[in-house]
């Protein structure tokens, strides 16, 4: 059981006061001395090198934006250009230290970043093991224009040209791009280098930071983790709940030794004090320094300083700091890196919110100046040195830039030529197979566990002699998940659970009562209310080979969490070109009787976005089979579970819930109830008004109703559906979700082109009104009920004998309502 954490009135209600340590402001001092001892001359030199690359690389983009041309080569560049012109130094500073086990996440303005963490990489690595990454990264497709077309005579420089060719592949949309040409510019990322997601969302990278760094704590593997994120995006709130998150105190306390610290992550704020053409500083934020923020959240200040993003060994001392806190468990860090932005935030920005005298101070300061200026005073390089290594920079962007361009070696997927290349680099379909993953850490054996045990002596079916068994005594569609989480839970030691009173508490709605006898600390645990950070971390965790499972207690907290799941959770297998996966599970449960802030029906939204599977079962037996494929699956699952159904046992499938380990393809829908003359489909806790109405459309009416459980939206093979409209010529669509934009109207608009011919009547769909869902003493007068079922069936497809309904405006809605905004 969980450690017991009293909260003693004694004690917070004593008096006291919190005392605030110093944040250190530029404390580097810098001494070439110093630094020459410590670092070596070669290193110094590189640094500069290293920043004159990243330099020239967004020149050339500046060019190729503003003239159609770098370097003489002609090209035209349609997509964006969000440079970092002046930003070197933070950037190489940042990367100095990392190795390719480290990993960093940044934002739409890392080009930088990228060619820089790569750099790091590629010289603190062996070149046997970078080459060998690089060949089998995308089946060898950049490897081998890169052998054939920039041949080096080393093997760093052969690394360096791969690096900045997959780059600049990828940012003109080459499928020899390190993502296939569907990252592009702001997205570009490289994992065998350490190089995660760059992410176009402001600070979007936080969380999935964070999430990867939680992956490395709590399954103990070596490694930190660098959220590079602006000033700007501290005003977000997935950015503020990250840093909460990442120095909760459970991981302190409650933690076993092994497990236990501060999350492994460095806050990296890239401050170029604009937000686009705000001002941070004196205008849209708060605050006199970013660093400041580091008071709010724990008791170490996050470590945090200002430090001077102009010098590289400024930055690379705080992040050698920042390394010893982490590896000491007392993360996270937050550095606040002052650099400038001597660009605009894209080559179409005239910088008209900054004055020409601000812009000449910042380039009499320029940091690759200052840098190589410092070298050679002390005598480190010459004049002339910096003049090679600025033709090295520029020969080696323009070599790779021809090759990116020349369609012959790097052309661009063609997309609507074969409907399967973007399905399968949208999801994987593919499962962890049997002995495969490493058997789950368990505080007992699961065998033995009680609250599986008792379910075992329960009836696999809920209908017996005619009557329904109650839970006590039959299998629940609750009893069904748990089954289904806890046998993968021990099977796959990478499953980790986490949301809102997810340990202890047994879950929101008790599906996983049973499940912290079962699992350590670090395998489960209650996150803080802080829905974006919940997801956004899951999707990190993902991303470093993880397989996380996160909960969000109601569905209308979706909109907590809008951009973890339908930027980040449905996006990255897609945009690496499905070159990785997403093995992400995220547990939505869906409300009734809460009123209109917890009982709204979302997955119709949900399934609009692509780049989800979305999952909905209605029955018991369901429920486990498609949890099992969800759990076990390689691809992002939202899957929905309706509060109305948890205590539901098994009545619809005759053969009950299996006791074995079972999986259900997502996907597939399936016939519950046979009929010739009406098929009506639903989705979610609908069914079951679908089959009382069904039973009173054959014993009232003398219709045959065949019933169809959608159990999934996306994908969804439309082939059941389609015979049993061919055999029926009608079809009835439900659900929960509010009529205007429901996913059912999508069905009922593909099987009305699909199967026109066959139709006798007009697809009918039912949902939700378009209100807000009222209290529970209102809510029938809201959700999809038997009565307009059999009202749509008279109304709009065969009229029913005697039947005078109905009385009001039916569950379809009517054009006055729409004039009126419902």
């Amino acid at each position: 059981m969980a450690k017991e954490l009293l909260v003693d009135p004694a004690i917070v209600r004593g008096s006291g006061r919190i005392d605030i340590d110093s944040i250190p402001v530029n404390a580097y001092v810098p001494d070439i001395d110093a630094e020459r001892a410590r670092y070596g001359d070669d290193a110094l030199v590189r640094i500069g090198r290293d920043m004159l690359l990243v330099r020239e690389f967004e020149l050339m983009l500046n060019s190729i934006k503003r003239e159609g041309a770098y370097a003489g080569i002609e090209y035209v560049h349609a997509g964006p250009a969000h440079l970092s012109i002046g930003q070197e130094a933070a950037a190489v500073g940042q990367a100095f230290t990392l190795g390719t086990i480290d990993k960093v996440f940044g934002s739409h303005r890392s080009h930088g970043e990228v060619i820089a963490k790569g750099l790091s990489a590629i010289t603190s690595a062996a070149p046997a093991g970078v080459e060998q990454a690089m060949r089998s990264w995308s089946n060898g497709a950049i490897w081998d224009v890169v052998e054939s077309r920039l041949p080096a005579s080393d093997a760093e420089q052969q690394a360096i040209n791969y690096l900045m060719y997959g780059m600049t592949a990828e940012t003109f949309g080459r499928k020899t791009g390190f993502n296939r040409g569907l990252g592009g510019s702001m997205h570009a990322f490289f994992p065998p280098l350490g190089i995660f997601p760059n992410n176009a969302i402001v600070g979007g990278s936080g969380p999935l930071a964070m999430g990867a760094a939680l992956h490395n704590r709590l399954r103990a593997e070596p490694g930190i983790v660098v959220a590079s994120i602006g000033d700007a995006a501290t005003g977000r709130g997935p950015v503020l709940e990250s840093f909460n998150f990442a120095g909760m105190g459970q991981l302190f306390g409650l933690m076993d030794e092994k497990h236990s610290g501060g999350l492994p992550v460095v806050f990296f704020i890239v401050n170029n004090f604009y937000g686009m053409g705000g001002q941070t500083i004196g205008e849209t934020m708060s605050y006199d320094r970013v660093a400041r923020l580091g008071a709010g959240f724990n008791a170490h200040n996050m470590h945090a300083q200002t430090v001077d993003g102009n010098n590289p060994l400024a930055v690379i001392r705080a992040m050698e700091e920042a390394r010893e806190h982490l590896e000491s468990g007392t993360g996270p860090v937050l550095l606040d890196v002052q650099t400038y932005r001597q660009s605009g935030h894209s080559p179409s920005d005239a910088s008209s919110y900054r004055t020409k005298d601000e812009l000449e101070l910042w380039a009499a300061v320029d940091p690759i100046d200052e840098h190589f200026s410092r070298l050679i005073d002390a005598g480190i390089t010459t004049a002339e040195r910096r003049s090679e290594l600025k033709a090295w920079a520029e020969h080696t962007v323009a070599s790779v830039l021809e090759v990116a361009i020349d369609t012959t070696v790097s052309p661009r997927l063609s997309l609507r030529d074969d409907p399967r290349v973007m399905a399968e680099i949208t999801f994987s379909n593919t499962s962890v197979e049997a002995g495969e993953a490493p058997k789950g850490e368990t505080l007992v054996p699961v065998d033995e566990l009680e609250r599986l045990t008792a379910i075992a002596r329960k009836s696999r079916v809920g209908l017996v002699d005619g009557k329904t068994l109650s839970g006590a005594k039959a299998v629940t569609y609750r009893d069904a998940l748990f089954e289904a989480i806890a046998r993968q839970a021990a099977a796959d030691d990478r499953t980790t659970f986490w949301g809102e009173e997810n340990r202890d508490w047994g879950g929101s709605f008790g599906v996983y009562r049973g499940l912290t006898e079962l699992l350590p600390r670090h395998r489960l645990f209650n996150s803080p209310i802080s829905e974006a950070a919940i997801v956004g971390s899951g999707v990190g965790f993902a991303l470093a080979g993880g397989r996380p499972v996160v909960e969000l207690m109601y569905a209308d907290f979706i909109g907590c969490a809008g951009d973890e799941i339908f930027n980040q959770m449905a996006k990255w297998r897609a945009m690496s070109g499905g070159l990785v996966d997403m093995p992400m599970v995220l547990r939505v449960s869906v409300g009734s009787k809460y009123g209109a802030q917890h009982s709204q029906d979302w997955s119709s939204m949900v399934a609009l976005v692509p780049g989800l599977k979305v999952v909905f079962p209605a029955t018991a037996r369901d429920a486990k089979g498609l949890m099992a494929a969800a759990l076990r699956g390689n691809d992002p699952v939202v899957f929905f579970e309706s509060q109305r159904l948890y205590d539901q046992v098994e009545v619809v499938h005759a053969d009950g819930v299996p006791s074995e380990d079972y999986e259900i393809e997502i996907g597939t829908p399936t016939i519950v109830r046979e009929g010739a003359d009406l098929t009506v489909m639903t989705i979610g806790a609908a069914l079951y008004r679908a089959i009382e109405a069904a039973d009173r459309l054959e014993a009232e009416y003398g219709i045959s109703t065949e019933v169809i459980d959608a159990r999934s939206m996306v994908p969804f093979d439309y082939t059941l559906l389609l015979e049993s409209v061919a055999k029926t010529g009608r079809l009835l669509l439900a659900s929960d979700a509010n009529l205007r934009g429901s996913w059912m109207q999508t069905v009922a608009s593909r099987v009305q082109t699909e199967a026109f011919d066959e139709l006798d009547a007009p697809v009918v769909v039912l949902g939700a009104r378009n209100w807000i869902a009222p209290p529970a003493e209102l809510e029938w007068e809201y959700f999809v009920t038997p009565d307009d079922i059999l009202d749509a069936v008279h109304t709009r497809i065969i009229p029913l004998e005697g039947r005078t309904g109905p009385t009001g405006p039916g569950a379809e809605g009517t054009l006055e309502e729409s004039a009126l905004g419902l």
